[in-house]
């Protein structure tokens, strides 16, 4: 099969997975390339809740395919920025599913997730540096934002890798699993994702992302939405709620 993105959806939840077990499923340039539009179909997809991104087999993504970098770094580099970016705009929650080895572009992919799951005995590195690639300016900022100034220094600095327990200390990582318990884990979080208010969930992914000029859409949102009543008589009547709000509004 040639290094592709699958992609499925059941029970309101899509899944996108990185296909190229020959390079430990690094990123060509058409995978970089299909991510937006393929984020930009899952988008549109009132089935869609949420988004989990993981890797064929037992490795997530160990970067770019370096033949790539050695047409045209300058191009691979915006490509790969552009697919981060359309990923940190999914205006659903994601979900990065870590096993193995996730590495330069891998980590760009799974930091740009809202959430980071990862099995026992998965890697992580941010390797710019042993390549003599300037990391973007971008991605450096997201990267802080998670981890700090000092641990993004030195993950930067060195690109050497990091296990999962000190990827979850310096809050790279949100949960580590035991290695049969992630797929597991991963379904249970999904399924309380979905069955939560898209409404509170989206305002918060923009607020937490550092928009500060929409507070009056989501007032408005809110006063509008019928979620708030809906959410206030479930919890009263100690049924679960059935919230209608969604993203195409």
């Amino acid at each position: 099969m040639e290094p592709q993105l699958l992609h499925t959806v059941a029970d309101s939840v899509a899944t996108v997975v990185v296909h190229h077990p020959a390079k430990r499923n690094a990123m060509t340039a058409a995978m970089w390339r299909a991510l937006p539009p393929l984020l930009d179909t899952l988008a549109a997809d009132a089935d869609v809740r949420a988004l989990v991104l993981t890797g064929e087999g037992g490795t997530f993504c160990a970067g770019a395919d370096i033949s790539t970098l050695r047409e045209s770094p300058e191009e691979a580099q915006g490509l790969a920025v552009l697919a981060e970016e359309a990923l940190a705009a999914f205006p659903k929650p994601t979900l990065a599913a870590v096993r193995g080895h996730c590495v330069g572009g891998g980590s760009q992919l799974a930091a740009a997730c809202d959430l980071r799951f990862a099995a026992e005995g998965s890697l992580f590195g941010v390797t710019p540096a042993k390549l003599g690639i300037v990391y973007p300016a971008s991605s450096t900022r997201r990267l802080v934002s998670l981890v700090g100034p000092s641990a993004a220094k030195y993950l930067l600095f060195s690109g050497e890798l990091i296990d999962a327990e000190r990827a979850l200390h310096t809050g790279l990582v949100d949960e580590v699993l035991p290695e049969g318990e992630l797929d597991k884990r991963v379904g249970e979080f999904t399924r309380i994702l979905v069955s939560r208010s898209q409404l509170t969930q989206a305002a918060a992914k923009e607020f937490a992302n550092g928009l500060t000029d929409r507070d009056a859409y989501w007032s408005e949102q809110a006063r509008d939405s019928g979620d708030t009543a809906e959410g206030v008589a479930a919890f009263l009547e100690r049924r679960r709620p059935s919230f209608t709000w969604t993203t195409r509004g």
